[in-house]
């Protein structure tokens, strides 16, 4: 992944072993909890308890995400790298796709195989 000015990335607040994150546009060089360029969104990685109820129906615990669409979008098309948690958040929100940021030109090989050898 390229190193440019401007990351989107997690910035964590919330409580002891009760994690939150904040999804922030930050520059690359400064550290997680500083003030950020623009706050996105949020991102809880613990999934709210069920009722009894929902149990037995079969509902599986959700993680919640909050965040601005139109600014993320915004934020990655004028260049902001994401970072590899904020991808596949982006991802599952269904902002990037599952191609984006893999390099095809690497897959190939650098050098082509000998296809018979001269003496």
């Amino acid at each position: 992944m390229s190193r440019g000015l401007v990351r989107i990335r997690l910035a964590r607040f919330g409580r002891v072993n009760n994690p939150v994150y904040n999804i922030v546009v930050a520059r690359a060089f400064k550290a997680r909890d500083t003030k950020p360029i623009e706050v996105l969104g949020t991102y809880n990685p613990v999934p709210k308890p069920l009722t009894v109820q929902q149990k037995k129906s079969g509902i599986l615990p959700t993680k919640d995400i909050q965040l601005d669409f139109d600014r993320a979008k915004y934020w990655i098309g004028v260049g902001a790298q994401p970072s590899d948690t904020v991808t596949s958040l982006l991802r599952k929100c269904g902002i990037l796709d599952e191609n984006w940021g893999h390099d095809y030109q690497s897959q190939k090989p650098l050098v082509s195989p000998m296809k018979e050898v001269t003496e």
